[in-house]
């Protein structure tokens, strides 16, 4: 520490034995809002160096919504990397660990090698969960350490001292097999900060200066309590926990962490006040998942870095839009239109931003270059004065149009929507026009820019069926291409995949060299596909040999079974990497979608 920031600790601090809890009624009396105390007096920023973004979108996030998917984990984690783990920024991501999927999870992203995000766990104070991380040859750990009365008193049902033994026993454990402990100081703006929290952290310095290894802290603003103001008194002032914990438990900057809840509109700037004051960590979820209100989100934090920093190419600030796009069309989120940096209209204006003024000079209404940043130009809010090349640049901003594909205003569909537009506004309307209104404007004039829900639907079934095929090819008893052992294959396959009409497998003549591995009740309907039967002709098999890749048929009706199928076919390589067979399967799409929920649970981890 600098002469300039010489502020000693004031010495050692003793956990406060209390027999009742310390529950600050006078600023927390529940029947009523919660208050906000100043004390009069002020810290300086410090700013941390470095200041970094740590990642809870699989652990905080994934408890505000349905849980991911393997292969969901998998991209996401990507797109992580990609946003700042390249650079840095994007410190480490935190798993939990308890269930077979969870590990699967933790396995897979470990798998891709990335030194940014680290990946990290998240256990409960106990030594049976610590295991779970030792198991996992994970070099790091988030725990749950409560510090609140709020937690001891009320939820664990024990007093200071002996919530503190137990904590620091699992502490030295961790230690022990080398893993570092991450404690996390749940329910900190709650906290008696002297009276426990900070003995408590000089406690854990002196187990780490013992063992050789960081004992970190995660600042944890459960319900969101903390205030970014200065002068405002322990326990919810962000400043002066973060400095208490520099100070007087010298914990070293880059063994914090700050964690906020967004109850009451705060996360975000609280925690980047925790950056202000010498907090190096900012944990956050992707677009602010989270408990109840949830956390400050990854993204915006992204941006806030640059803006303190200067640092351009610290985040890959495109990937914010790629980011968006998968939760709103993979995972259904619907980000609402006015959300920040990524909602439809973040970067439009009611008070006029029209395409002559967007011709003029987009500066004067756009908070940056967002086409450059963030890939996503200025959007426009019709009105009756947008006239027809509004209605075209909408359409054409909205639907992704570029180049050739791009509406004309002089198109007769454009006429007829900026029509009813005007006719809308001669009528006495005064307010602009949504996108919703818009959309459905577009939908009726412009249909073929619309997927149905059939198309969704076959997009689906593509989707899941080659998942299934790929994993299918890689099996061992079909790489054999022994007669036997292909049939054991396939045979379990169609037992676990009732959807699948018909199996097989033919060399690179295209002569069958199963049977007809087909449902019993189908059996007799495939009594002329006996091995070596010649389908070199079919479609299935001159596709995947020509390309080396997989091959989805349009849909069909079986002329077998009646049924509204798909096949799907794909190459079998060996070790050379040459093709030794085609492996195909017939697939009945309505079955398939009944199961669509399972599958996409069961085979998400498989390649597409």
């Amino acid at each position: 520490m600098s002469l300039m920031h010489l502020n000693r600790s004031r010495g050692r601090f003793e956990i406060d034995h209390r027999t009742d809890p310390e529950l600050f009624r006078d600023i927390y009396p529940y029947k009523n809002i919660c208050r906000i105390s100043f004390d009069d007096s002020f810290s300086m920023p410090r700013p941390a160096d470095p200041m970094y973004i740590t990642d809870t979108t699989f652990r905080d996030g994934q408890q505000a919504r349905p849980p991911y998917t393997l292969e969901q984990i998998s991209h996401i984690f990507d797109l992580l990397h990609k946003l700042g783990g390249h650079s840095g920024l994007i410190r480490q991501s935190e798993f939990f660990l308890y269930s077979e999927k969870d590990r699967k999870a933790v396995e897979k992203c470990l798998a891709k090698g990335y030194r940014y995000p680290e990946v990290t766990g998240w256990i409960r104070a106990t030594e049976d969960d610590l295991k779970l991380v030792k198991d996992m040859g994970l070099k790091e750990t988030g725990m749950l350490t409560s510090v609140s009365d709020y937690h001891i008193f009320l939820k664990l049902g024990k007093d200071r001292e002996k919530t503190a033994e137990s904590y620091l026993r699992v502490v030295e454990k961790a230690l022990e097999w080398g893993i570092i402990p991450r404690c996390h100081f749940e329910d900190i703006t709650r906290a008696d900060i002297y009276g426990f929290c900070i003995p408590l952290a000089q406690r854990l310095m002196a187990l780490s200066k013992e063992s050789g290894l960081p004992v970190k802290i995660r600042l944890c603003d459960t319900m969101g309590y903390a205030v970014p103001y200065p002068g405002a008194s322990l326990p919810r002032c962000t400043a002066k926990i973060v400095r208490a914990f520099t100070d007087d438990a010298e914990v070293p900057g880059h063994w914090l962490e700050w964690h906020g809840h967004n109850d009451f509109h705060k996360a975000l700037v609280n925690t980047v006040t925790a950056w202000l004051y010498g907090c190096s960590g900012a944990n956050a979820t992707l677009l602010g998942f989270g408990e109840r209100t949830g956390n400050a989100p990854v993204e915006a934090l992204a941006i806030e870095y640059i803006s303190l920093t200067g640092e351009d190419d610290a985040a890959a600030t495109q990937t914010i839009a790629e980011i968006a796009d998968y939760f709103e069309n993979v995972l259904g989120y619907a980000i609402p239109d006015n959300y920040p940096f990524v909602g439809k209209d973040f970067n439009a204006t009611k008070a006029g931003v029209h395409v002559d003024g967007l011709l003029k000079n987009e500066e004067i209404y756009n908070i940056f270059d967002t086409l450059q940043i963030l890939g996503k130009p200025v959007s426009i809010i019709i009105t009756d004065k947008s006239g027809r090349a509004g209605v075209a640049y909408w359409i054409n901003n909205r639907f992704g149009l570029r180049g050739a594909q791009q509406v004309d205003k002089r198109h007769p569909a454009v006429g007829k929507i900026h029509n009813r537009v005007v006719k809308a506004y001669d009528e006495g309307r005064t307010t602009s026009f949504s996108n919703q209104e818009m959309w459905n404007l577009v939908k009726r004039h412009l249909p073929q820019l619309f997927s149905s829900e059939f198309d969704q639907l076959k997009k689906t079934a593509h989707t899941l069926a080659s998942r299934i095929m790929t994993k299918l090819s890689e099996d061992e008893g079909i790489h054999s291409m022994d007669q036997k052992r292909v049939l054991a294959s396939l045979e379990s396959v169609l037992e676990k995949y009732p959807f699948i009409q018909y199996l097989y497998l033919v060399d690179t003549k295209g002569r069958l060299i199963t049977g007809s591995i087909s449902h019993p009740e189908d059996k007799s309907k495939y009594k002329a596909y006996d091995p070596g039967k010649d389908l070199s002709d079919r479609e299935w098999f001159t596709a995947p040999i020509q390309t080396g890749k997989l091959n989805i048929t349009d849909f069909y009706r079986s002329f077998i079974t009646g049924k509204l199928c798909l096949t799907v076919s794909m190459p079998v390589f060996n070790s050379n990497d040459d093709i030794q067979g085609i492996l195909g399967a017939d697939i009945r799409f309505e079955e398939l979608l009944k199961r669509r929920s399972e599958l996409e649970e069961e085979v998400g981890d498989a390649p597409v």
